[in-house]
């Protein structure tokens, strides 16, 4: 089978797909190969964003939780369609929003619905251009903007993806002199910072400055790694020996900035008077079993991660901020005896160590974003027990509450139920357990 064959079997679904090999295409037929899969993937990706608006459709916020994400389980269409296809959530946001343009385009918006439907345009550069054009107000019509997504369109073929959302900002800009405070608002509106757990066990730190915010951050970030980064010859005796200390430092210029970024919130957190943080200092737990730390030996867990740490980090954190003993009788956390209608902070202390976070399969809710879920309601007998508490993200809470899934013991091990109207066998599923300490104490 030639390379062309293949691409015509795509989409046989029925057939097995093995992919197949360029090596003995010429220059000019792998460019010719390369560009004909850029046009199936825009067609493709056209056909997935229009699916995605239908599942962003009947997903729509009015719908609460018979909405189509949420009776699945999913707190929005966008990490539904992020479940289904297995592309990032970025992505996904992307399908969603692209998707609702084809299904209801603005006027001025028409040429670029028209060329991501016939796949002369890419659902990527369709977000760009409508991200960087912005909307319509009293200062750009309408019709200026349609021109100006016209003409994005006729350059697309020849920019890069940045270089295209680059040319829609100078595009708006043009069209808006006078409109700097705003968008300058705008950015800021637009400021974010996101934590991403990785698979290596890393966490990535991403996010988006506005120009103000930026500028202190890159003063300050340039202050602690200077001369690092080409700074100012020094004069002072202290700043030489300092300047002298940062060159011979092992660590990279970008550990650096990493390991003062960390230090300004750790110290911001000593200082807060709970203006930033609330009304107390938020709290990182680490979690280690008793016989490994008398052996030291074994490993702890940073509660709200997955990876291990040594039992030496376990002594250093427990040195500086204290340890609370949790008492554990087989694969349970001993009751503390309590029977209120609420949770004590001390069952919750347990139940956080024995849960590890939201236990709803496939969520990725900390303990810090839980709330304590009785298997059996209050109202009518439950006790509010450790055993018969677990701990429910907000988003998967209501949904036992109101879409009538069911939390049960079996055991020491908890199981969903989901409701006959997505099941009708009711098949139990059982809850995810994420507290890798609670694991070795149930051996």
């Amino acid at each position: 089978m030639t390379f062309l064959d293949a691409l015509s079997a795509l989409a046989d679904l029925s057939a097995p797909f093995a992919c197949p090999s360029p090596v003995g295409l010429d220059d000019g037929e792998l460019l010719a190969v390369q560009r004909s899969l850029a046009e199936i993937r825009r067609r493709v990706d056209a056909a997935s964003a229009v699916v995605a608006g239908e599942i962003g459709l009947r997903s729509r916020p009015e719908l609460g939780h018979g909405g189509l994400a949420q009776r699945l389980g999913a707190r929005t269409p966008e990490i539904l369609i992020q479940q289904q296809t297995g592309v990032s959530k970025q992505d996904a946001r992307t399908l969603a929003r692209v998707g609702a343009l084809l299904a209801e385009p603005e006027p001025w918006l028409d040429p670029v619905a028209g060329a991501v439907g016939d796949g002369t345009s890419s659902v990527a550069a369709a977000e760009v251009i409508r991200a960087g054009l912005g909307e319509p107000d009293a200062r750009v019509g309408a019709d200026e903007l349609g021109a100006a997504a016209a003409q994005l369109l006729r350059e697309a073929t020849a920019l890069t993806l940045e270089r295209l959302a680059a040319r829609a900002r100078q595009l708006r800009g043009e069209l808006d002199l006078d409109g700097v405070a705003d968008r300058e608002a705008l950015l800021r509106s637009r400021r974010y910072l996101h934590l991403t757990p990785q698979a290596d066990g890393m966490t990535r730190l991403s996010g988006l400055l506005d120009p103000e915010s930026a500028a202190t951050v890159v003063a300050t970030l340039d202050a602690a790694t200077s001369p690092r980064r080409g700074g100012p010859r020094f004069v002072d005796e202290r700043d030489i020996a300092r300047a002298e200390r940062l060159i011979a430092d092992e660590r990279t210029t970008e550990q650096i900035a990493l390991d003062t970024f960390v230090d300004l919130v750790r110290l911001g957190t000593l200082a807060d008077d709970g203006t930033l943080l609330g009304c107390s200092t938020p709290t990182v737990r680490i979690l280690v079993t008793k016989r490994e730390l008398d052996a030291d030996r074994g490993t702890g867990h940073l509660e709200g991660q997955r990876d291990p740490v040594s039992i030496a980090t376990v002594r250093r954190r427990a040195c500086a901020d204290g340890a609370i003993p949790i008492l554990f009788d087989g694969k349970q956390p001993i009751d503390l005896g309590r029977t209120e209608r609420l949770f004590t902070s001390r069952q919750k202390t347990a139940i956080a160590a024995r849960d590890g976070g939201c236990i709803f399969p496939g969520c990725e809710r900390p303990p810090s974003w839980t709330e304590t879920h009785h298997i059996d309601d209050w109202q009518h007998g439950g006790r509010t027990d450790v055993r018969d508490g677990v701990l429910l993200c907000r988003h998967h809470h209501l949904l036992l509450h109101n879409n009538g899934w069911l939390c049960r013991r079996v055991d020491d091990a908890y199981e969903f139920v989901p409701p006959a109207s997505l099941d009708p066998a009711r098949t139990a599923i059982p809850a995810q357990q994420r507290s890798l300490a609670a694991r070795k104490v149930a051996g």
